[in-house]
């Protein structure tokens, strides 16, 4: 008879990748996705792209590695485990979008998820202003999903979004444009709920859920593409998984504890979303 032991040598896990920025307080980017991917069980490779020097409160130095660098950690992880599926975070020049997309291709990284990372929740800028067309013209069109905040759909889409009707329609719209599953996340839109909106191939899915009342929202973000990521590389469907990723951040938000004076996300509340059918 096998051991628990000897059973989960057995187990084959999936991999994700994140593609992101390190964020030296640990509550985004890098630090964020790794623990996420480990509460939905899925083991976590990354390729930095910026060391930044940042806290909660404020973001006070970006440094962008060499992208030869970036390209060669996607490399070295590809060649080495199976992955299942990748996302970025925090790219921040034109030259390292330009080697995610040309390694998503090379690399045949089979399901890619874009979090446009733009600006800080601080305000902080973590795109270049010239990124964001080799964003819209080399990433995306790449992407299965892409899961934008209010603010990053605003851009992408073109003009303003004040409602939940707007918000609808941006989603449409960016999915349509790049050919692409958007997830648009209305947690910037005033009122008690917050929702978010997936658009899929001409289908509709709007999520509500009562806003929560958290002293701290930083790495909220991450989390949610990052529980998403982890999801879908334990084989759930996308609408599944977003039902999932927004709970599991509805959950860190709530239990969010406090360090210091500050009140990080509960990265580890997520493990019993993980439907029984997908257990590896």
């Amino acid at each position: 008879m096998m051991s628990g032991n000897d059973a989960a040598r057995e187990r084959d896990l999936r991999v994700a990748l994140s593609i992101a920025g390190s964020d030296s307080g640990g509550g985004a980017g890098i630090q964020a996705d790794l623990k996420t991917f480990s509460t939905f069980g899925v083991f976590g490779a990354s390729a930095i792209t910026c060391i930044t020097a940042q806290n909660p409160d404020e973001v006070r130095n970006i440094t962008p590695l060499d992208p030869d660098v970036v390209d060669q950690q996607i490399r070295a992880v590809c060649d080495s485990f199976p992955i299942s599926v990748a996302k970025t975070g925090m790219l921040y020049s034109a030259e390292i979008i330009r080697v995610v997309a040309h390694e998503d291709i090379d690399e045949g990284i089979p399901v890619l998820v874009v979090d446009p990372v733009m600006v800080a929740a601080s305000g902080a800028r973590l795109l270049q202003a010239d990124a964001i067309d080799a964003m819209c013209t080399e990433l995306l069109p790449k992407a299965r999903v892409v899961t934008p905040n209010l603010h990053e759909a605003e851009i992408l889409c073109g003009h303003s979004i004040s409602s939940v009707d707007e918000l609808r329609n941006a989603a449409r719209e960016i999915g349509e444009h790049f050919d692409v599953a958007c997830v648009v996340k209305g947690g910037h839109l005033s009122g008690d709920e917050v929702v978010d909106v997936l658009y899929d191939e001409g289908e509709e899915l709007v999520l509500s859920a009562a806003r929560i009342n958290a002293p701290q929202t930083h790495g909220a973000g991450c989390a949610f593409s990052a529980a998403l990521t982890a999801l879908l590389a334990r084989g759930e469907l996308l609408s599944d998984a977003m039902g999932k990723a927004k709970e599991f951040v509805r959950r860190a938000l709530e239990r969010a504890p406090a360090v210091g004076r500050h009140h990080p996300l509960d990265f580890f509340c997520g493990a019993d979303l993980i439907d029984p059918e997908h257990q590896l």
